[in-house]
């Protein structure tokens, strides 16, 4: 099942991948940074989560300016 970081700002947007039945995650902590196939930020503040130098291969959707069923195109479109 493919697994979605959120940020817990975003709980419209998770609500919405949970019905479309991804598996999601509230992101917390920098550990986490590696245990999902793609991540919602809000794009607020670029140092997401207080983490400035954190690498991932997965995909990162900036949820600025977008509607949770924007966000919600873009991650299908990510993860396929």
């Amino acid at each position: 099942m493919t697994r979605i970081g959120v940020e817990p700002s975003l709980s419209d947007v998770e609500e919405l991948l949970k019905q479309k039945g991804y598996d999601v995650v509230r992101i917390q902590n920098e550990q986490q940074m590696d245990q999902c196939d793609c991540y919602v930020v809000t794009g607020l503040d670029s140092n997401v989560l207080g983490i400035s130098d954190t690498t991932t291969k997965a995909s990162v959707i900036t949820a600025s300016g977008m509607t949770a069923d924007e966000i919600c195109q873009e991650v299908e479109q990510r993860v396929q």
